[in-house]
């Protein structure tokens, strides 16, 4: 047996890899008090179609490019239990957890069956069985920590008292070591804010507060140095001892890890090549003639050992094929036919009588619209968000016949989106009061704000919003000598400083901006007439 790194137990982990027998992790008891969750994935393959050509030329458009993405992939792990996917760029990894999240795309054809806790899930049931983590963080810049968590709760859970959400975030921050930057900004590469190993676990959490019992993480270590993905992949390990499953996708994992994983899965070409527990994978490679050499990390050998070089194509068949000769021995090995086993038994047992789904009392559309207006901070009347609509809906089709006018005009797409792209900047910053006030401008700019639909859309939203308010910082009276950092105590003052004059025209700005419409459509048919004209000449 070749030697490897040093592989001892982690914290509270209680994790040992030894070269000699070991028990599987389905096999070790469990505190009875908890349930024990099981997820299955059976013969899963997924495929994607492409036309050759663009519609409209009907003899490419019959012509269709099929490629297989995963091709017979089958899995089982339990709770308590972390399983950690590799592959190389194009495996299929990112596919496998988006097919298990609900999150593939229409175009594509999933065959195949999961199962949670022996019971067979629909498709529809995926996204509200599985929490999923991006490999990109998708957090708001300008939030704290708190707030990003407290926003994330109130869009995930309803029907609860503000006290109750709070004692969950403050909950989740403690498990997630994040109470010592709770009041720190997000922030990003211009602003700071908190660190790049922090903003995962700001991921992960935001995913917690929904009380998951299987966790997917797509590459949570990547573009994180090597001591903070260290700390990423414990945390995920203690996660999944706290009767939670959790599958994680990495690219090039450590060679300390190898000890914190139950069990890894590697994928190639989309092909399950091997799963079991990574004592069964160091004698399974064994067993195949390829034994890691000494000081090697395991991870990195047997990652080069399943891909495929497409340097050449003498190459490229060398390694398919060795590849394929892999994958043949794990299909007729003892460890598939015991993960087909262990799925069957727990389809055959249904130990538990519910599937557990995140959240049971998750909120609807109208609850969640609720909570995005209220961050908005519009002004909370019927009649004013019905001002609002209006005006945001008007830019939308004025955009649109402005495409189609100037589509007569240039027949080229891009050139048009080109065009409407610039039309549209230069309008905000002539009209829209954003540089200064058109009160301020040179005449030439003046005169041309009058013809730019974003000079009233800009007016009549600010004076939608703004008349009326109130504004109160430093003392209690507002007073802008106690607090010279407080430029406005009323709206009305912000209105005549950007707009003025902009409320006695409200009504006009909405008949001027909904009046770019007719004109916009007459123009219109007047461009493609001639258009027409030109043609048949």
């Amino acid at each position: 047996m070749t030697e490897l790194p040093s592989l001892t137990s982690v914290g509270s982990l209680g994790l040992q890899v030894n070269s000699g027998p070991q028990s599987s992790p389905e096999e070790v008891p469990t505190a009875c008090s908890r349930p024990r969750h099981s997820l299955g994935i059976l013969h899963a393959s997924y495929s994607v179609s492409h036309q050759v050509g663009p519609w409209w030329d009907f003899t490419s458009c019959r012509q269709q490019w099929d490629r297989q993405i995963l091709k017979d992939v089958s899995l089982y792990i339990e709770s308590g239990q972390i399983l950690c996917i590799l592959g190389s760029s194009g495996s299929g990894k990112t596919t496998l957890l988006d097919a298990m999240s609900g999150r593939l795309r229409r175009m594509g054809t999933f065959l195949g069956e999961v199962f949670m806790n022996g019971r067979l899930l629909h498709k529809d049931q995926f996204q509200d069985c599985f929490s999923y983590v991006q490999q990109s963080d998708t957090l708001l810049s300008n939030l704290t920590v708190r707030e990003t968590l407290r926003y994330a709760a109130l869009l995930a859970v309803s029907r609860c008292s503000p006290g109750f959400l709070q004692k969950k975030v403050d909950a989740v921050m403690v498990e997630l070591s994040l109470s010592h930057v709770a009041d720190r900004l997000i922030g990003n590469y211009n602003l700071g804010g908190i660190s790049n190993g922090e903003r995962r676990r700001v991921s992960i959490a935001a995913q917690l507060l929904q009380d998951p019992k299987v966790m997917l993480f797509d590459e949570p270590t990547t573009g994180l140095d090597c001591m903070t993905a260290n700390q990423i992949v414990v945390l995920l390990a203690e996660l999944a001892r706290r009767n939670r499953i959790v599958i994680i996708t990495i690219h090039q994992p450590r060679s300390e890890l190898f000890q914190l994983f139950d069990k890894i899965a590697i994928l190639s070409c989309g092909e399950l090549v091997f799963c079991g527990t990574p004592v069964e994978m160091l004698d399974f490679f064994n067993g195949c003639n390829y034994p890691c050499p000494e000081h090697s990390n395991p991870f990195d050998f047997y990652m080069d050992l399943t891909s495929v070089d497409t340097q050449s194509k003498e190459r490229e068949m060398e390694t398919y094929k060795r590849v394929q000769m892999i994958e043949s021995a794990y299909k007729e090995s003892a460890i598939y036919h015991k993960t087909l086993e262990n799925i069957e038994r727990a389809k055959h047992l249904k130990t538990l009588s519910t599937v557990p789904f995140k959240t049971k009392d998750s909120p609807g559309a109208l609850s969640k619209l609720g909570v995005l207006l209220r961050t908005l901070g519009l002004y909370p009347e019927v009649a004013r968000f019905g001002y609002f609509s209006a005006a945001l809906l008007a830019p939308h089709l004025i955009g649109e016949f402005l495409s189609l006018v100037l589509l007569g005009m240039v027949q080229n797409p891009n050139v048009v989106n080109s065009m409407v792209a610039l039309l549209s900047v230069a309008g905000i910053f002539v009209g829209s009061g954003l540089i200064r006030n058109t009160e301020e401008m040179s005449l030439p700019f003046k005169i041309l704000s009058y013809f730019t639909f974003q000079k009233y859309c800009s007016e009549i939203l600010i004076v939608n919003e703004f008349y009326g308010q109130n504004f109160i910082c430093g003392s209690s009276n507002g007073s802008v000598t106690t607090n010279p950092m407080c430029a406005f105590t009323q709206g009305i003052q912000f209105i005549e400083r950007t707009c003025p004059g902009a409320t006695s025209r409200f009504t006009t700005n909405f008949l001027i901006l909904y009046a770019f419409i007719p004109v916009l459509v007459i123009l219109g048919i007047v461009v493609f007439k001639v258009r027409d004209h030109l043609i048949s000449r």
